[in-house]
Order: C-alpha cells, then sequence, then structure tokens
C-alpha cells in the first residue's frame, strides 16, 4: 500500500499533486517526514522553561494508541530556541533515532544513522540513512530551520 507522498518545502511539508489526484509514495519519504516533522509529546520534565509549561504539543492521532510509547513525530521542536552548539546537533540526532525507531521494530529498516551538522545561521541540516532489509541504503536529506536564529537573520 501506498502513502500519499510529501515533500518538504520552504513552508514545510506539503503534499504532491498528480494532475486532480495525490501522488503516491511507495518509499519510505513520507514516512520519513511524518516521523521527524509532527511534533512528538514531550514529558513536563523535556520543557525548556523559556516554553508554555503546560504546552506538552504531540500528536492527536496518539490518543488511542495501546501503548504510551506508540507515539508519531519527534522533540525536534524543543530545540526551536537553542543556540547553535554541539549539545544541539547531539540532540537532533537523537531525537531522530528515536523518531525513527519504529522503522527498525517494525522491521522497514536494519540500521537507521542520522547525522546533523549546521548548514548555516539559524539551519540544521539533518542527514538521514536508512538502511533497509533488502537493496541499497535510502539517503535523506532535510534542512531544520528554528525561530530563534531565523529572527536574527531577518534582523
Amino acid at each position: 500500500m501506498a502513502d500519499a507522498a510529501m515533500v518538504m518545502t520552504e513552508f514545510g511539508g506539503d503534499v504532491v499533486l498528480f494532475g486532480f489526484d495525490l501522488e503516491r509514495d511507495d518509499g519510505l519519504e513520507t514516512a520519513v517526514i511524518i516521523s521527524l516533522f509532527t511534533d512528538a509529546r514531550a514529558s513536563a520534565e523535556q520543557i525548556p522553561p523559556e516554553y508554555p509549561q503546560d504546552d506538552l504539543r504531540g500528536y492527536w492521532g496518539d490518543i488511542t494508541n495501546a501503548s504510551a510509547t506508540d507515539q508519531t513525530g519527534s522533540l525536534l521542536w524543543l530545540l526551536a530556541r537553542e543556540k547553535q552548539l554541539p549539545q544541539t546537533l547531539s540532540r537532533a540526532e537523537q531525537y531522530c533515532r528515536d523518531a525513527l525507531a519504529w522503522m527498525i521494530d517494525d522491521l522497514v529498516a536494519t540500521r537507521i544513522e542520522v547525522v546533523a551538522s549546521f548548514y548555516s545561521m539559524g539551519v540544521m541540516l539533518l542527514v538521514i540513512d536508512i538502511y533497509r532489509p533488502t537493496g541499497p541504503a535510502v539517503r535523506y536529506r532535510y534542512n531544520y530551520e528554528w525561530s530563534a536564529q531565523a529572527g536574527k537573520r531577518a534582523a
């Protein structure tokens, strides 16, 4: 079964049209985009002090999940106000690995590698390599911009 194809644009994720219908994605890109760029629910301890303490976010569809560990999305949103430091890259890599771990659990992938680097001021480059059970590895590259740095560039 194929998913509706999604792509990342400068404004976020968008579906791809094929004429008057949705384009289909028989690969993994739509699953990767949803896994990385949907806001996962954070615990109260994970919320930085500068954020509203009652906004844990999270995907509404996870409300009915049988297991609390079966969550959609990543915690990349917690980095929105972080500085460009090595610790930020480490956290981004871990958040990506956590968000994509379901692929290993569901035997979609045998291994997932994530490398985060600073591409430019306020833009992090995420390189995701997914090793499928058969065939070559698939690579995805995403620019992740966060608001604390974006505001400084506009000034």
